[in-house]
């Protein structure tokens, strides 16, 4: 590939990016890409602005890049600036692109330093730059500040994790020299995604704020935390300058006299600064871009390739034909059958992982929930035995009865059998919403049909709150029929005839349990402390115990 070749790489790439932003579809394809990580300012702004020699990011406290910045620099004679959501604009004073970031940030985001991920596409035409495209991404903040949601920190790793774990994207970690290097975010998070630094090219700023007598030479030598693309170190203009309006030009200059000038540094003068971090990510992002197309190239055609093969299926489509759309409402009416089916079945395509739902939630209701409901009555046996001791003494009016009346056992029976109705009916509540949940979440495919999914959803609702009406009356006529009979000659029923033969067999048991197994005289011998040196007692062994005494009419 030939230099000419070499030098259109990155505006073929750029070109592809705004494609695909402008068609939503940015994430189908991995573009090779350089992204700016750092923690709140550790100046990436200023290295921005000094490839592009203009003041045109937004500044303050707290967190200004609240959305990606896709930076596009084109080498050109004329100096501008296109936004891809302003199409046909040229803006030639930078003041103006600032604002632009801003409003376009606030659009999205609104006005609470909340953050998103839609990206703004900007590129800038000068002939003080290199063909070199860049994402600048939020800083990496501990706190949230103003209205900012408690897991700001949480959403801007997560951001910029989306860009930084894609093997095509290249990371350009920003890092102060007047922080300890072992703490920097930017590194730790690029160490997270590339361990090997393969990927990674470290930049150190803020050299010209260290304290007296320290240097990073060691750093910027690749000897202390190496990297397989090693280091630039730059110097920006201190807040002082930019407030002074210092020249970005005069600020370039200040930094190579600071880098000749500096003991530690000068031997290494002609790899720092920003020209030379400039021509250092051209020319890596173009052997980046070279070294990725091959499988880019394949990745691309295969998605085209599948692209033609949904045409293809499309070609002899006719939307107006009636018949077709016939066709399609029944087959997704039909797809919606068979998900809400396999959904209570539980025979899904998809297993979840993370909740019961569908069939497996309503065998819990039934097997846990209702026996759960039943045990949680409330039953005061004191209470009761006072209503049976009412019944009873009510029905026998006057006289004194010697057996227990059946009507006041079937009295007191079936007041407990009604409360079976509050649990039963509860149950009843808990399936259909269950039902209709699962009907909410097989609607979901037909979400592109929003008038199909509303009625579908309806028409099934309804009719499941029309059954939900005939099953309680079942429910109901079931415990009715509990009440209106009890069937004494039931096996588990435990009348007074089983109650006697039970209390029997458990007497039996115990007596058995307490049978004595061999009795009479033991005599215990040698022992010190006994006065006589042995003395005999009278023992009884049972099955529960061992008791001995002083003579066989078991005394102590």
């Amino acid at each position: 590939m030939g230099n000419r070749e070499m030098e259109e790489l990155i505006p073929l790439v750029n070109r592809l990016q705004d494609a695909f932003s402008a068609l939503g579809q940015s994430c189908l394809l991995e573009l090779p890409q350089i992204a700016v990580v750092g923690g709140q300012s550790a100046g990436k702004s200023s290295v921005l602005e000094n490839f592009v020699g203009r003041d045109f990011l937004p500044r303050g406290s707290g967190i200004v890049t609240r959305r990606p910045l896709v930076l596009q620099l084109v080498t050109s004679k004329a100096e501008y600036a296109e936004f891809l959501h302003c199409k046909g604009k040229k803006f030639t004073d930078f003041d103006e692109v600032r604002h632009e970031i801003e409003a376009e940030t606030d659009r999205v985001t609104g006005m609470n330093k909340g953050i998103s991920s839609i990206p703004i596409n900007l590129r800038v035409y000068s002939p003080h730059v290199l063909n070199l495209t860049l994402i600048d991404l939020p800083g990496i903040t501990k706190v949230p500040v103003g209205d900012q949601p408690p897991d700001i920190e949480y959403q801007i790793r997560e951001m910029i994790m989306q860009f930084i774990t894609r093997e095509n994207c290249l990371i350009l970690a920003v890092t102060p020299a007047n922080t300890d290097l072992a703490n920097s975010d930017a590194l730790k998070l690029a160490k997270e995604v590339d361990p090997q630094g393969l990927r990674t090219i470290g930049v150190i700023t803020k050299l010209d704020l260290m304290d007296e007598g320290t240097d990073a030479r060691d750093v910027l030598e690749n000897k202390l935390l190496p990297l397989r693309r090693g280091y630039v170190g730059v110097v920006n203009r201190s807040q002082k300058d930019i407030d002074g309006k210092k020249d970005i030009k005069a600020a370039m200059l200040a930094e190579r006299k600071f880098f000749l000038s500096h003991p530690a540094y000068r031997h290494i003068a002609d790899r720092m600064g920003t020209p030379h971090l400039q021509k250092v990510l051209n020319q890596q992002l173009t052997n980046h871009i070279r070294d990725t197309l091959p499988n880019f190239r394949s990745k691309l055609q295969g998605q085209l390739l599948s692209i033609e093969h949904e045409v293809e299926a499309y070609k002899n489509f006719k939307p107006e034909d009636p018949t077709r759309k016939t066709k399609a409402l029944l087959q997704m009416v039909q797809q919606f059958a068979v998900d809400f089916e396999k959904r209570i079945e539980g025979s899904g395509d998809q297993v979840d992982t993370l909740e019961l739902s569908g069939g497996a939630k309503i065998n819990r209701i039934f097997h846990e929930r209702f026996p759960f409901e039943i045990v949680k009555m409330e039953f005061n046996e004191k209470e009761l035995r006072r209503e049976i001791s009412y019944a009873i003494k009510n029905i026998h009016g006057i006289r004194t009865g010697l057996f227990t009346p059946d009507m006041a056992f079937e009295a007191i029976v079936k007041k407990q059998i009604v409360k079976l109705k509050g649990p039963s009916l509860k149950s009843v509540d808990l399936v259909i919403q269950e039902l209709i949940n699962t009907v909410k979440k097989c609607t979901k495919k037909l979400a592109n049909f929003p008038r199909l999914c509303e009625e579908t959803e309806r028409i099934v609702a309804n009719h499941i709150r029309e059954r939900e009406g005939k099953t309680k009356d079942q429910v109901l006529l079931l415990i009715d029929i509990q009440v209106s009979y009890i069937n004494t000659n039931h096996e588990d029923f435990i009348g007074f005839a089983n109650a006697q033969q039970r209390s029997s067999q458990v007497h039996k048991k115990n007596t058995i349990g307490n049978q004595v197994i061999r009795k009479g005289w033991l005599t215990i011998s040698n022992i010190g402390i006994m006065k006589g040196g042995s003395k005999g007692y009278w023992f009884v062994l049972t099955a529960e115990s061992l008791s001995w005494y002083k003579d066989d009419e078991n005394t102590w």
